[in-house]
């Protein structure tokens, strides 16, 4: 176990370990610490406290000592610093006519960096500006790109749950994120609803999909031929957190539902062939297959369609035994031969 204490910059984004050098620290107390960049003052989001050997990211860091009241006073001109500087890069900017977006500036403890953070949809020629900035600053300037998911945690805000954007508190980085995730969780696909202020997907679709994904295994899909202690039928709704399944039953109305636990169903198995039409019109991918074999049995001939009419074949009494799969199957070849032939009969004599 190491010894460490977190700390953040800009009391944004994630939290960075620091050895504390020996130094007990409180939350809230500024500090001086070395960084890559040179010396930078930070906030102490997390007082002393071990973690894993595995978590530090070698070599450590030591924390210089604690901010002195000149110290503060120094952070305090670089943030009006960082202001001016803002100021002037925004009007050479537009001086250059470059197409770039201005999102934050940086100036190092020491004064002697600035960083200027930016976005734009394609590559920028910002050499004039770099040295009509360096001349004006007299100080080392940095341009850096950054994408709209940086820009949204930099600037922070609220999001549509009203809490301040994760980006901005705890995120340490941006994982993939898909609609695959919206339509495990059923949430409305409508990008207004599941994008954030970057316009990108939300990042908390993230946060219950394993949960989501071991629930999906536990309940019977939309639109899956489910068997009840009522009878068979057809799952319509489901809800993954509940647990339970709105089913229309075979012999009911289309109007009438009963909702059941997912443990009081059992789907019937099957490989089914699918129709975009049929799922559209009744809510289900194949009625004649899965009615055929929902009584149980083996199927021997697949959904076949003619003069409006679709039909399957199941056969019950039979077991599943090799041998019989094989004469099963042969009596469907049989069965799906006679059916294209009687087919052509009726086309040839129309």
């Amino acid at each position: 176990m190491t010894e460490v204490v977190s700390i953040k910059f800009k009391n944004r984004g994630k939290p960075y370990f620091f050895d504390p050098a020996g130094l007990e620290l409180e939350v809230g107390e500024h500090v001086l610490v070395d960084t890559a960049g040179g010396m930078e003052m930070g906030v102490v989001s997390r007082e002393n406290h071990a973690v894993e050997d595995t978590a530090v990211v070698q070599p450590l860091r030591r924390v210089l000592r604690k901010a002195t009241q000149m110290d503060l006073r120094t952070e305090d001109l670089i943030r009006q610093r960082e202001e001016s500087a803002m100021k002037i890069c925004r009007e050479k900017i537009a001086e250059h006519k470059l197409d770039m977006k201005l999102v934050d500036v940086e100036c190092n403890f020491e004064g002697s960096k600035t960083t200027f953070f930016f976005t734009s949809d394609g590559r920028v020629d910002f050499r004039a500006l770099v040295k009509d900035l360096a001349a004006v600053l007299h100080t080392r300037i940095e341009l850096r790109q950054i994408g709209v998911r940086d820009e949204a945690k930099m600037l922070g805000g609220l999001g549509i749950c009203g809490r301040p954007y994760c980006c901005s508190q705890f995120l340490d980085d941006f994982r993939p994120v898909s609609t695959k995730m919206a339509k495990v969780q059923s949430l409305s696909l409508n990008p207004a609803k599941i994008s954030g202020s970057c316009g990108r997907l939300l990042c908390c679709l993230r946060y219950e999909q394993e949960a989501y994904e071991d629930l999906v295994k536990k309940v019977p899909k939309q639109g899956a031929f489910v068997e009840t202690k009522d009878g068979y039928g057809t799952a319509v709704q489901v809800n993954l957190l509940r647990s339970t399944v709105k089913v229309r039953l075979d012999d009911d109305r289309d109007d009438v539902l009963h909702e059941y636990q997912a443990n009081e169903l059992a789907a019937v198995p099957g490989d089914f062939t699918g129709s975009e039409f049929v799922k559209r019109t009744v809510g289900v991918d194949n009625v004649c297959e899965r009615a055929a074999l929902a009584e149980g049995g083996v199927l021997i001939a697949r959904k076949r369609a003619g003069e409006g009419v679709t039909v399957a074949l199941a056969v019950r009494g039979v077991r599943e035994t090799e041998e019989a799969k094989g004469d099963v199957a042969e009596k469907g070849s049989f069965v799906a031969e006679r059916s294209e032939i009687s087919s052509k009969k009726r086309n040839n004599a129309q």
